[in-house]
């Protein structure tokens, strides 16, 4: 029969985040009431153009939807976020699963990894921009160098975590490299390897947003930039609100596969148990 545990550890994994939406709508209400308290605030201030009401970031916004240009942008952003996680996660889990099983690679790449993460992304970006250029391509590798090491960490974790004796079980079974590859390694490394890129999904928008801040033409950087330089503080609130949301819009999607993911996994377990499937 299935444990208590089990039981509550499915129950846990169905609950949908629409459930958590009037939180959501309460912390989004909370936010916009304390931006309307400042500007009022400010209201008499000699300063006062440099917080706009919330109803001009929203006449703004629709002024830039309607026009087109916010969708511009927007893709633009996306586009970049998208190849740049592609990158970084292909590399760190070819790296990661390298590091894991061999020593010797793990002691040659080590420096050199923890040195790249602690110089700053945005020293990093001018360089990349005189490397590859102004184009798609810096910000694909500035988005890529930042999804790496949080993915990287997991999956080396992942892999490490695995218990012993069910290695040398596969050990004695003289299964090939590949059978413990799909039966063992990817489903005891796959919940760290997604809590990773659920971290790194967030961070692919700040990688594409510093390399636009360097140099380009297009993107939510560009539009905040241009802000800046136009003095159009709605304008670039629009751009932030909307990197905002493309951020959350992320967290969510991959906050929904980890929980597939890990509910797959808890019904896989339960079955190990001895439940007879219904």
């Amino acid at each position: 029969m299935t444990s208590h545990n089990a039981r509550k550890s499915n129950g846990d994994y169905r609950q949908l985040p629409i459930r958590h939406l009037p939180f959501y709508l309460l912390s989004v209400g909370l936010a916009l009431l304390v931006w309307q308290m400042g500007v009022q605030w400010i209201a008499d201030a000699p300063r006062r153009f440099l917080l706009p009401m919330p109803g001009e970031v929203l006449a703004r916004f629709i002024e830039l939807a309607t026009n087109g240009t916010l969708v511009q942008h927007a893709g633009v952003t996306l586009l970049e976020m998208g190849l740049g996680l592609l990158t970084g996660t292909t590399l760190a889990v070819l790296l990661g699963y390298g590091v894991a099983h061999s020593k010797l690679l793990a002691y040659l790449l080590e420096p050199v990894i923890v040195t790249s993460q602690a110089v700053p992304i945005v020293a990093l970006a001018p360089l990349l921009t005189v490397w590859f250029g102004p184009k798609l391509a810096s910000k694909v590798v500035v988005c890529a160098l930042i999804v790496f090491f949080p993915i990287l960490v997991n999956v080396v974790a992942g892999l490490k975590g695995i218990d012993p004796r069910l290695r040398d079980l596969f050990r004695m079974l003289e299964a090939p490299w590949h059978k413990v590859l799909l039966n063992l390694e990817i489903p005891a490394a796959l919940p760290a390897f997604l809590a990773g890129l659920r971290v790194s999904g967030t961070l692919a928008g700040m990688g594409a947003v510093v390399g636009e801040f360097v140099a380009s033409t297009q993107g939510l950087g560009y539009l905040v930039k241009q802000g800046q330089n136009l003095y159009d503080l709605p304008m670039m609130f629009v751009a932030i609100i909307t990197l905002m949301v493309i951020a959350l819009t992320v967290y969510g999607l991959l906050t929904l596969v980890e929980r597939r993911a890990r509910r797959w996994n808890v019904q896989d377990m339960t079955t190990a148990d001895g439940e007879e499937p219904a």
